[in-house]
């Protein structure tokens, strides 16, 4: 490429692309502040709501693993609208579920449609120039962070103000929207292959053993999801609680703290193209065992709560968009099987987090929380030490 202004994407088109990813990935947290809402709605202890956001995840990654290979297989506008128009279906479910286990159902349904996003970030990394894909990557990724953060604050305070339920069924009207959005606006992408569905998959499931440089970043990324959701899912607990006691509204504000760590997202981008990569994977991994030990102080600090939000946040997004950089240069022909191994290991990961999360909580408090969440990027710092990834 000589030109790299020239093949760059427009920059209205990465910024839908980060609007879509945001609101659509917001459908998998929009649950964490309303945990306590959504006990006393059903009847569930706090591990059995823990449930919820658990079952969005492992849709979600069930979704990476058998919907998102399609990215490669069919025309991308076609696949991006039919996946959105299941998850409006399955949030109108969520939102007028009358018992707790078709709310369950509806959130695995939901999670795995919202693997949508995971079709449009190979989507951003094909259309982009190979001097500028992790910047522009960097910048889709910053819209999905900025979903999962603020998908926290929307949610308390329509909750606040209305019901838990109107949460979904607002959300179920966004993806509704962007299908026919999407629909008309993306350009056209040609399919990278005519293999049927079950070769498909299989060439899937081969790029675990094919790449190791994937096996590392996904394992990687899959411990510090998983501490980023026990975090998220049980802090609502916390800040209802005493000292604190705070109302939904107040949980969500909290949450704003985080969405100061999305800013990371493009720099984590800029870095990566420079091959910085490595060195800033092992610093996220430092700093998120140390935020987690500052969190441990926090039980009775909001502000130290706060601060280690934003440094979990920071560190979660720097690995996750290093990890995409190095991903999507393995196999360009193959982009999207990538990213579900990928992902899908991250979710598992994220799943993993919050049952756990919710069960230490219950077990032992917030100190069991944190100590269970800061020994995993200890072990992914520790892994990192024996690859060159």
């Amino acid at each position: 490429m000589t030109d790299t202004k020239q093949d760059a994407p427009p920059s209205w088109l990465v910024l839908l692309l980060a609007v879509s990813c945001g609101l659509t990935v917001a459908n998998l947290y929009y649950a964490q502040p309303l945990l306590t809402e959504l006990r006393h709605t059903f009847g569930v202890g706090e591990a059995a709501a823990g449930g919820v956001v658990t079952a969005t995840q492992i849709g979600y990654a069930a979704g990476m693993l058998l919907l998102v290979p399609l990215g490669d297989r069919l025309e991308n506008r076609g696949l991006v609208a039919t996946l959105l128009a299941l998850a409006c279906a399955s949030l109108v479910a969520t939102g007028v579920a009358p018992g707790f286990a078709v709310l369950l159902i509806a959130s695995l349904v939901a999670g795995a449609a919202s693997v949508v996003v995971q079709i449009l970030i190979p989507f951003a990394a094909d259309i982009s120039p190979d001097a500028i894909r992790g910047r522009i990557v960097g910048r889709v990724v910053s819209g999905l962070l900025f979903g999962i953060l603020l998908s926290r604050v929307v949610a308390s305070l329509l909750a606040e103000v209305t019901s838990w339920r109107v949460v979904f069924l607002i959300s179920a009207a966004a993806m509704a929207a962007l299908a026919v959005v999407l629909r008309f606006s993306l350009p056209r992408r040609a399919p990278k292959t005519d293999v049927h569905y079950g070769q498909l998959l299989r060439s899937t499931l081969a790029m675990w053993t094919k790449h190791p440089a994937l096996r590392h970043r996904a394992l990687y990324q899959s411990a510090m999801f998983g501490a980023f959701s026990a975090f998220w899912t049980t802090i609502a607990f916390v800040l209802t609680a005493p000292p604190f006691n705070y109302s939904q509204l107040g949980v969500g504000l909290f949450a704003l703290a985080g969405a100061a760590g999305a800013a990371v997202a493009p720099l984590a981008g800029r870095w990566s193209d420079h091959g910085h990569g490595r060195q800033l994977t092992a610093g996220a991994f430092a700093l998120c065992a140390a935020a987690f030990a500052l969190a441990g102080f926090g039980a009775h600090s909001v502000v130290l709560l706060a601060i280690a939000a934003i440094a979990i946040d920071m560190a979660v997004q720097a690995t996750l968009v290093t990890g995409q950089h190095v991903i999507y240069q393995l196999d360009p022909s193959a982009r999207a099987r990538v990213n579900s191994i990928y992902l899908g290991t991250f979710f598992v990961g994220g799943a993993i987090g919050s049952q756990a999360g919710s069960i230490a909580y219950h077990l032992g408090g917030w100190t069991a929380v944190v100590v269970f969440a800061g020994v995993l990027p200890l072990l992914g710092l520790a892994g990192m030490t024996r690859t060159e990834v």
